[in-house]
């Protein structure tokens, strides 16, 4: 082997050796840098999920709060429109009384009343108060009831009220503290069932 020959093979040999270290440490680096890439990826990935957690649970609580306003608005206009509705009902019903109080079923009723207050005073000294509105019923009443009637001064709307003195007993038959009495325990309930 001549001297060029034996150059050119160390040459050979050199760069083939050359080339596999700087094969060795382009790999190396590439392999550093993809360790760091995926190190990366994933701390993306995690920071990613956490904000998307993050506002997943931020969008949950407006839904929530807003759902929660929408039913309180619903609670209030629910409420807002049964207190009016209750309030024309009553009107109707007033007005009822009204008719009521107008029809020959009506005395009728005042002298069930005051015969029911003369049994349950069974003797005892009562007053027995009839409506203003009533007084023009006064004597017919007397008549029919046997009993001495007082008009009462203050408007009870119609019906009857009776104080047994002796007994510290008032007995009210009396239409506005019915009326008043059934407004205070009116709710409305359920709604419409559909099936």
């Amino acid at each position: 082997m001549t001297i060029e020959e034996k150059i050119s093979h160390l040459q050979a040999a050199a760069m083939e050796e050359a080339r596999a270290e700087g094969n060795a440490i382009m790999k190396q680096h590439e392999d550093a840098l993809l360790g760091v890439f995926e190190q990366h990826r994933a701390e993306i990935l995690r920071q990613s999920e956490t904000r998307v957690k993050a506002e997943r649970v931020g969008a949950q609580q407006q839904l929530n709060m807003a759902m929660s306003k929408a039913q309180l608005e619903l609670k209030r206009e629910l409420s807002k429109t049964q207190k009016e509705l209750k309030k024309k009902l009553f009107e109707e019903v007033n007005e009822v009384v009204q008719e009521y109080m107008k029809t020959d079923e009506y005395p009728r009723l005042l002298i069930a009343y005051i015969e029911k207050a003369a049994r349950f005073a069974d003797g005892a000294s009562m007053t027995i108060y009839i409506n203003p509105t009533d007084e023009d019923k006064k004597k017919y009443l007397e008549e029919h009831t046997g009993m001495t009637l007082t008009v009462s001064k203050e408007d009870f709307v119609g019906g009857v009220r009776a104080v047994i003195h002796e007994k510290n007993v008032l007995i009210d038959h009396a239409f506005k503290g019915a009326i008043e009495s059934e407004y205070r325990k009116f709710v409305f309930k359920g709604g419409v069932q559909v099936g």
